[in-house]
């Protein structure tokens, strides 16, 4: 039994300017650290050669942050929107897995298809022996993650916004 935590009347551009901080903090310090400790331990990192290149980090990150934190918030906003905390309504023709499922798929597959999309350019466009510097990477890593968990955050909600409606009043309320 799962148990449901109530949460505060606010604002909806309120609660995802919150959600953002707590999406962004942790996956800018994570990635970082998980980058630099597995650059620094050969020392360079090449784009695709290697044991810890850097499509190896940032490839599996690219994908599945999106596919995450779409799923999240879409469930957050909806279940916040369900408790009456957000003063809107989602429309009964909604579908909410369907749509949480496709929205992910497509934030997933395009995301990784950019990131790798970068990745060759920037291998084809420098030499294919090019070290690169690990700090630089991680924080080039921590950089991107940050971007992620703020787009992610908002572009989400923005297709849910069609399914969204402010709530009619009633004749009680009126009275």
């Amino acid at each position: 039994m799962t148990k449901l935590v109530k949460i505060e009347k606010t604002t909806l551009k309120r609660f995802l300017r919150k959600r953002a901080i707590y999406y962004i903090l942790p996956n800018v310090c994570f990635n970082f650290l998980v980058a630099y400790a597995s650059f620094q331990e050969i020392g360079y990192t090449y784009f695709f050669a290697g044991p810890q290149s850097l499509a190896r980090l940032t490839l599996p990150m690219a994908i599945f942050l999106p596919v995450v934190l779409t799923m999240d918030i879409i469930k957050r906003v909806i279940a916040a929107i369900e408790q009456e905390s957000i003063a809107l309504t989602v429309d009964s023709e909604l579908n909410k897995n369907r749509f949480i499922t496709k929205l992910c798929l497509i934030h997933g597959f395009v995301t990784g298809m950019f990131v790798l999309t970068c990745l060759l350019l920037a291998q084809y466009n420098l030499s294919t022996h090019y070290k690169l510097n690990a700090t630089a990477m991680a924080i080039l890593d921590a950089f991107l993650a940050g971007v992620l968990s703020i787009l992610f955050t908002y572009l989400p909600i923005r297709k849910l916004k069609k399914y969204l409606s402010e709530p009619s009043l009633t004749v009680r309320e009126i009275e």
